[in-house]
């Protein structure tokens, strides 16, 4: 009875520094045929082990300025250290109306961007269980200063104040439950009533309406004819 809207929906997740969120995304991903993550352009260096067109689509700061001038970005921002990172329009358009949802995994800033523009879209913010445990896995990594590991957390204090602008707020204490979380988030988006694209009716719950809706009919049992 009940016939959903085809198109996919997008899905930004958004998190404090060393909250997890890759990790969260790329099982998110490895469980769900229909989720999409869109690949982001930046200006900055390839780091060791990423992979162009997996973890992001480089190009240079002419390149990335190019793109802007053409409107190819959903959002974008130029970020610390004079460095581009963007949304590709054309890439996460095609997949929502291929039915795809459509994982963005962007800062707080281009959220609300997204936001703006897609009024359905549903926010998530990863959090990690303290800021104790953000220090810990940030001096893990052993590759910051600590001028730099001082910067990230005063961009993480600011990026906790935006918290109330988003749907749903993840614990990622553990990877598996943070995942079972986000997948029933999703779930329950898929039931929300302004999913509905139509509420049809077959042809033989028409006759029972009918004929329980008839002003003259009495007790007799109703007996529905079989084609």
């Amino acid at each position: 009875m009940i016939k959903q809207k085809t198109s996919g929906q997008i899905i930004i997740i958004s998190g404090t520094t060393c909250a997890g969120k890759g990790t969260v995304v790329q099982e998110l991903i490895k469980r769900n045929d229909n989720l999409k993550l869109s690949i982001s352009y930046t200006s900055r260096e390839k780091r060791d082990g990423e992979i162009k067109g997996k973890d992001y689509y480089f190009v240079t700061s002419d390149e990335f300025e190019k793109k802007i001038e053409n409107n190819d970005f959903l959002e974008y921002a130029k970020v610390q250290y004079g460095k581009y990172y963007g949304t590709p329009k054309k890439e996460v358009n095609d997949l929502l109306k291929q039915g795809y949802d459509v994982i963005l995994e962007i800062d707080v800033q281009g959220a609300q961007q997204i936001k703006e523009m897609f009024p359905e879209t549903i926010l998530i913010f990863i959090m990690a269980p303290s800021m104790s445990e953000v220090k810990r896995r940030i001096k893990a990594r052993g590759k910051e200063s600590n001028q730099q590991i001082i910067e990230r957390f005063k961009v993480a204090y600011n990026e906790l104040n935006e918290i109330p602008k988003y749907n749903y707020v993840v614990v990622n204490d553990e990877v598996e439950k943070a995942v079972q979380k986000i997948e029933a988030i999703l779930l329950s988006e898929k039931c929300r009533v302004d999913r509905i694209e139509e509420i049809s009716v077959e042809n033989q719950e028409e006759i029972i309406h009918e004929f329980l809706m008839d002003k003259d009919f009495d007790n007799t049992p109703f007996v529905l004819e079989e084609n």
